[in-house]
């Protein structure tokens, strides 16, 4: 356990793969399509909403 001030905060828990990860890579191919401006710079307006907590 992780604490604070001797509250548990956090777990800590052995991580265990999926046995059916590979079964699930890729199940979601065709069902949606990554728009050509994914990575412009996001509009002023939003920006500022993230950065200033504004809209």
């Amino acid at each position: 356990m992780i604490s604070d001030q001797g509250i548990p905060i956090a777990k800590l828990v052995p991580f265990r793969t999926s046995s059916n990860r590979r079964d699930s890579l890729g199940q979601d191919k065709g069902h949606f399509v990554v728009p050509e401006d994914f990575n412009a710079p996001l509009p002023d307006e939003m920006l500022a909403a993230f950065e200033d907590g504004e809209e």
